[in-house]
């Protein structure tokens, strides 16, 4: 059991937790919560941490997750109670949290029969951008693409507020969004803005099938 706060395991998941850069050079993040670490997908899983009385409390939870996930005991590690909740960055800690490795999705993932994409620009909003990702799989996107001026998608808040669509829904960043609309409009994917003064409500529009929708936190702006 990890009883120190100086553990490198303990040390590496807060530096995931709060550094953005650790988490782009790791290609790892973390989840925390009962649903976020039950619905992590196996082949991504690389370490769940628990609390002691987590652990003690839910024995057959534990058994089901490492039958449901095919993991082996080494990749669960039990964290003293302080410890964790040192590592936690919930106000009211679960005990269970886990390190997952990034999933690498490219414009052709997306690119379906009927593909039905989410353009971001400039979202800065952690809440707001995992809203569009769980909204987004509610709606039948076939993925997402965020311009680097957004918010950091796999930031705690936004993982949090993604509610496990950050495992389905698969999403890339582009250095340049406008050369990457036009790449996609070449796949004969038409175009809509949403705007506040736009003069069509969206429910007028047929975005049923190729149709690739475009958030801007600028254009709410103006």
């Amino acid at each position: 059991m990890i009883t120190s706060t100086s553990s490198s395991q303990v040390k590496h998941v807060i530096s995931l937790l709060s550094k953005a850069r650790e988490r782009k050079k790791n290609k790892e993040y973390v989840v925390e919560g009962v649903r976020m670490v039950s619905e992590v997908p196996a082949d991504l899983l690389v370490k769940i941490y628990m609390s002691e009385r987590f652990h003690s409390n839910n024995p057959e939870y534990v058994h089901e997750l490492v039958k449901k996930q095919g993991i082996s005991s080494d990749s669960i590690e039990i964290v003293a109670d302080n410890v964790f909740d040192r590592m936690s960055q919930t106000q009211t800690p679960q005990g269970i949290m886990a390190v997952v490795r990034m999933n690498d999705s490219s414009i052709s993932d997306m690119l379906t029969d009927n593909p039905l994409l989410i353009l971001v620009e400039n979202l800065q909003d952690p809440g707001n951008l995992g809203t569009i990702l769980r909204a987004g799989e509610g709606a039948g996107v076939t993925g997402i693409i965020l311009d680097r001026g957004s918010a950091d998608i796999y930031s705690p808040k936004v993982i949090r507020s993604t509610m496990g669509s950050i495992y389905r829904v698969p999403f890339i960043y582009t250095d340049d969004l406008h050369q990457t609309i036009g790449e996609v409009k070449k796949q004969g994917i038409r175009l809509y803005a949403a705007h506040l003064k736009g003069k069509h409500n969206y429910e007028e529009e047929a975005v049923a099938a190729s149709v690739l929708l475009f958030e801007t936190a600028r254009q709410r702006r103006q």
